[in-house]
């Protein structure tokens, strides 16, 4: 029982109401013109379809008054936009059509059943009526008891036909098949970007902070005063450059006005290098190739790559002999960063920052492999860089 009560508890039952009678204004306002030609709304609405304008006032004026979740389009399922192409138009000139039959149906049922409802009661207490549906003959006071039955006949008539308009809005007023293309491209595009921040946060502050703890711990071992003075100022510029990386990531968060401050290239390799070296790590770096002139995308992700299996080696092995090569020759860019093994092998190389550089690698075409290779574990990364220029 409550299932067929609860749609008469919510307003948009009765907004949707509103909405199917506005089709029966415009058919009876032709009427006061001209009673012999009935035909002239149905074409009249159909050509005022065509006009782009228009389904941009019947899609506003849908979301407002058929949807039970509010004005927001994406909870509606209903756009609010001008037609962009001839679809669109045709599209909204079968809305205008439908929306008039549907009308003029809800005016009918309106107007007939609850005549037939007053023509009950009335024949239930003597008086008489006409109805259009049907004839009441006669004078029996059980039709009182029959007079309620035609309101709830129309108010389930209007239950049905709300919602048969609305599915009908989001077919025709709602996406093309194109624009949902494009919504769901727009959305991956968000999400890959969120993706791509993500993996930056954690490269820059899982960098900073590890660098932090190896200093710290090593400072408090050291009791040297100058290694200590030496281990606050890695710690100090590690964390000044996550901090700069971190305001970079929340500026594009919130959209900000501001300018966003540069992303670290390739040839900033020499700040992680150092960061490296002064958490005690012996690091030998190769650098060959004209670095300066790689593509933007390649640069920066290479930059990552390399923070990443250089903070790998920092929190896994310590401060070990590093060897880092960065390399462009040949088209490609090669990244190799290899440290000792500390003991056995018991890493699977499917933490979070292992994939992160396969999928930055993948992203730009190219191939990370890591893992354990002749006593070291080594990270190499092979770049394409044909077509990235």
């Amino acid at each position: 029982m409550l299932r067929f009560v609860r749609p008469l508890t919510r307003s948009v039952t009765y907004t949707r109401w509103l909405h199917l009678f506005i089709g029966v204004i415009v058919w009876g306002m032709w009427l006061f013109v001209d009673t012999e030609r009935p035909y002239v709304p149905v074409v009249l609405l159909g050509l005022l379809g065509l006009i782009p304008a228009v389904r941009l006032a019947e899609g506003l004026q849908a979301r407002l008054l058929l949807s039970p979740h509010g004005y927001a389009e994406s909870a509606s399922g209903i756009a609010a936009e001008s037609s962009a192409t001839w679809a669109d138009r045709w599209r909204t000139a079968l809305w205008m059509e439908i929306r008039l039959a549907l009308g003029l149906l809800t005016g009918y049922l309106t107007a007939n059943l609850l005549g037939l409802s007053v023509d009950l009661a009335m024949a239930a207490g003597g008086g008489t009526g006409e109805g259009e549906l049907i004839d009441v003959p006669g004078h029996h006071w059980w039709y009182a008891l029959l007079a309620p039955l035609p309101i709830a006949a129309l108010l389930a008539a209007v239950v049905g036909l709300g919602e048969l308009i609305t599915a009908i809005a989001r077919r025709l007023l709602g996406p093309s098949a194109a624009e949902r293309l494009a919504a769901l491209e727009e959305r991956t595009e968000q999400l890959l970007e969120r993706n791509r921040i993500a993996r930056e946060l954690h490269d820059s502050i899982g960098h900073a902070l590890t660098v932090a703890v190896v200093q710290a711990g090593a400072a408090r071992t050291a009791g040297s005063t100058e290694f200590t003075d030496r281990a606050l100022s890695a710690i100090e510029e590690t964390g000044r450059a996550a901090l700069e990386d971190l305001e970079r990531v929340l500026l594009v968060l919130r959209e900000s006005g501001r300018p966003a401050s540069r992303r670290p290239t390739l040839t900033d390799a020499d700040r992680l290098l150092e960061s490296a070296r002064a958490s005690g790590a012996k690091v030998d770096a190769e650098v060959t190739g004209p670095v300066e002139q790689l593509p933007g995308p390649v640069s920066r992700e290479g930059y990552r790559i390399v923070q990443e299996a250089l903070t790998n080696v920092l929190r896994h092995a310590g401060p070990v002999t590093t060897r880092v090569r960065i390399a462009v020759a040949d088209g490609r860019l090669e990244l190799e960063v290899a440290n000792p093994l500390p003991g056995p092998v018991t890493s699977t190389g499917r933490g979070s920052g292992l994939r992160g550089i396969r999928e930055r690698a993948a992203l730009l075409g190219g191939k990370a492999d890591t893992g354990p290779y002749d006593g070291e574990w080594r990270v190499h990364v092979g770049l394409p860089l044909d077509g990235l220029r």
